[in-house]
């Protein structure tokens, strides 16, 4: 393929992508709201992801565009905090939309972040595509808003394509460093009552998740996780195992609560039980290539 857009591909996930596509695109474009530069042949372009100054000719005949751009929920919902994450994410989804509409020779296919989150806190049944139940609270409904303003305006030569991605495990960046960090510090046990659903997914399987989307031009909403959801206690016994610790400190709620105060975060993020699993995914024929998390754990603890 010829070219590829990321639109806000500076950070982790979008690393992860540039390292898969590197031999799959001709051109690679990163738009990020650093300096415009080249770098190992990757060309990063400037942009604010509110206004057209110039960056939207990018556009013109690219293959793909993925769009990663949201500020971090990593951070206390105070109000000032919840209007930046709903607002980073609606606005570079409508601008990217306006600039997709302008275009002669629109990307074939767009590809945007949503998140596993917009499902309800569930610890009774599994969620997919079409029978998933979406709740309503501060994250949920900044999901639904980010997908309406996805879909919401038509791009007749523009194939959409909404990633409601998981928890991305990866060596080099993501929720696992933090994780194996606390863990190797004693502090691997279970998090809150550990009876909350992780939905994960290993880095690689999420490039190749992208890759397989975009080659069977899978239009529509897809969850973007791992096969097996695994219940809090499980998964931090099964990475203490993985890492040889013989104890991990249990962490309660409220310990959880003091924690998220003192490092700038929300609870949320570790207590909420999301049981997501990739139905589409595996009707389309899609394969792991880390199906479990002994296999994932193995692979990124591998010479650590």
């Amino acid at each position: 393929m010829n070219k590829l857009i990321i639109a806000a591909g500076t950070g982790f996930l979008g690393q992860v992508l540039t390292d898969h596509f590197k031999n799959a695109f001709d051109q690679i474009v990163i738009l990020t709201r650093g300096k415009s530069k080249t770098i190992g042949g990757v060309r990063y372009v400037n942009w604010d992801a509110q206004t057209m100054t110039g960056w939207e000719t990018e556009l013109e005949n690219a293959d793909v565009l993925i769009n990663l751009a949201g500020k971090s929920v990593d951070c206390r919902y105070t109000e000032e905090n919840k209007a930046e994450i709903l607002a980073s994410r609606i606005q570079s989804t409508q601008i990217l939309n306006q600039a997709v509409i302008g275009c002669k020779n629109p990307p074939k296919q767009w590809l945007n972040t949503s998140t596993s989150t917009i499902y309800r806190h569930s610890e009774d049944q599994q969620m997919d595509e079409t029978n998933g139940e979406i709740g309503d609270d501060f994250s949920m409904n900044v999901a639904k808003a980010w997908e309406e303003a996805f879909f919401g305006t038509e791009t007749p030569q523009t194939i959409k394509t909404a990633l409601r991605t998981s928890i991305v495990l990866g060596k080099n960046g993501g929720a696992f460093l933090p994780i194996k960090n606390l863990t190797r510090l004693g502090f691997g046990g279970k998090q809150g009552n550990g009876n909350q659903f992780i939905s994960w997914i290993h880095e690689k399987d999420f490039a190749r998740a992208i890759h397989f989307i975009i080659e069977k031009k899978i239009a529509g909403i897809l969850n973007i996780v791992s096969p097996e959801p695994v219940r809090n206690k499980d998964f931090m016994r099964l990475l203490r195992k993985e890492m040889k610790m013989p104890f991990g400190t249990v962490i309660t709620k409220s310990m959880l609560e003091f924690g998220a105060k003192i490092i700038g975060t929300e609870t949320e993020l570790v207590l909420k039980s999301r049981n997501v699993i990739p139905k589409r995914l595996q009707e389309n024929g899609f394969e792991f290539t880390f199906d479990t998390l002994q296999k994932t754990f193995r692979n990124l603890l591998k010479n650590d």
